[in-house]
């Protein structure tokens, strides 16, 4: 049972800092922030999750049928992540590549505090055995006082290497694009590492400082023990809402130019570029197939097809598909059955990850996996882990990984082009 208590809240930059600072504390923290999107098929403006009661953490195997088991035995609000090593669990896969962060396979928590902000105010809810100290957590957050960082406190530029090669990249792709030509797949997102040993971050000021230059509607700053996601995913994953659920998957990107007249001739030349649309159309397909193992049939639906989205840094080609499920049909079961997200894979999809697994150089673990929580009725909704920050302070190993579907029209240079554009937000947050 959890005590409830609201307050009248604006969630200006400055408290933000208050509450993350304050968070800190604490070894077990999710912040979503859908940065005021949330009208488009939001439920919340913010989340905060803190301090874990109770908690799962397994490797791949069984995941989802242990996932399954915890979320129906909790009944509660559940906070972690999926990585995208699921997949192994869900396809009988592997993961054999270089992997410098080691985040488990599957972490959820069942917070004993919980902050739920909506427009212009907040739902605390604190489980019984917390509810006393409420108040005077309210209290130290809305006084929270912190120091003003002075210039030579500040770390020096992190200088990100490339786990991939530059050669090695064209290289990669050009072997994909071989297997394209051969019918081995339609389509694979190719991804590649960028990442520091030694390095030192300051979680918290990193995650605002990429959270204000993107302002995605599924930013996300997750801390369990040292390990650390710090994103600015523009991506949905997945969300369920009584019997509906729906999938947002992105696939077209376009930078963002200052001129006006030259950004709305880029938005133009996304909406109308055919490789672009082709890779969307594909992976929307995927999506409709992926939701059809759990929809009732014929409630399979595009809602939108290649509407063009615009963010900070760049333009996005996003596809919006929804259907009704069973109330039978358990939530960790939807997500077994829907992981991991199309647009991080390819078509076939289990081809496309056998290829990938192959061909990149590091293992993806949280990266493209996804990042949410589940009520207690069991609705849920996940973000999908891209333009995101990935930190180890134990280790002192921070990376960040940016890809791109690659398919018989592609041109290697242009998507390395394009996966340059991903890092951007990234790459100036930790190099500046």
């Amino acid at each position: 049972m959890r005590r409830i208590q609201d307050y009248p809240c604006d969630l200006s930059e400055d408290f933000i800092k208050r509450l993350l600072l304050w968070a800190d504390q604490f070894n077990e923290v999710v912040w979503l922030d859908s940065n005021n999107y949330g009208e488009t098929h939001g439920s919340y403006k913010a989340i905060l999750a803190v301090d874990a009661f109770t908690a799962i953490k397994t490797d791949y195997h069984n995941a989802f049928e242990q996932l399954n088991e915890y979320q129906q035995l909790t009944s509660d609000w559940l906070f972690g992540y999926l990585t995208y090593d699921l997949k192994n669990n869900v396809e009988h896969l592997t993961s054999h590549n270089f992997d410098g962060l080691g985040f488990p396979d599957l972490y959820f928590f069942q917070p004993k505090k919980l902050f739920l902000f909506s427009e212009n105010h907040v739902s605390i809810r604190y489980l019984n055995m917390v509810d006393d100290e409420l108040e005077q957590d309210w209290k130290n957050i809305t006084s929270y006082e912190y120091a003003v960082e002075s210039d030579d406190k500040r770390h020096d530029p992190i200088k990100m290497r490339r786990r991939t090669s530059k050669e090695a990249y064209f290289e990669k792709v050009g072997d994909m694009l071989k297997r394209i030509v051969r019918g081995d797949i339609y389509e694979a997102n190719f991804c590649q590492e960028f990442y520091s040993e030694n390095a030192t971050i300051d979680p918290i000021k990193s995650f605002l400082h990429l959270n204000d230059i993107s302002k995605p509607p599924f930013a996300t700053y997750l801390k369990v023990d040292s390990l650390y996601a710090l994103s600015a995913s523009p991506e949905r994953y997945l969300k369920k809402t009584g019997k509906v659920v729906l999938s947002q998957p992105i696939k077209g990107t376009a930078k963002r130019l200052s001129s006006a007249a030259e950004d709305q001739k880029m938005i133009t030349e996304l909406a109308n570029d055919q490789k672009e649309l082709s890779e969307n159309i594909m992976i929307t397909d995927l999506v409709r197939n992926d939701l059809s193992r759990v929809a009732e049939k014929g409630s399979v639906r595009v809602d939108e097809l290649c509407k063009i989205y615009t963010f900070e840094q760049v333009h996005q080609m996003i596809s919006t598909i929804s259907c009704t499920v069973s109330s039978e049909i358990p939530p960790a079961k939807i997500l077994m059955h829907t992981f991991p997200m199309g647009s991080m894979t390819g078509a076939p999809k289990v081809s496309a990850m056998t290829i990938i697994e192959e061909l990149e150089d590091a293992k993806r673990g949280i990266y493209s996996g996804a990042v949410g929580y589940f009520t207690p009725e069991g609705d849920f909704d996940f973000n999908v882990i891209i333009r995101s920050i990935l930190y180890d302070a134990a280790k002192n190993y921070v990376s960040y990984s940016v890809g791109g579907a690659i398919t018989a029209k592609s041109i290697p240079e242009k998507e390395y082009e394009e996966c340059l554009i991903k890092a951007k937000a990234m790459r100036e947050v930790l190099e500046r």
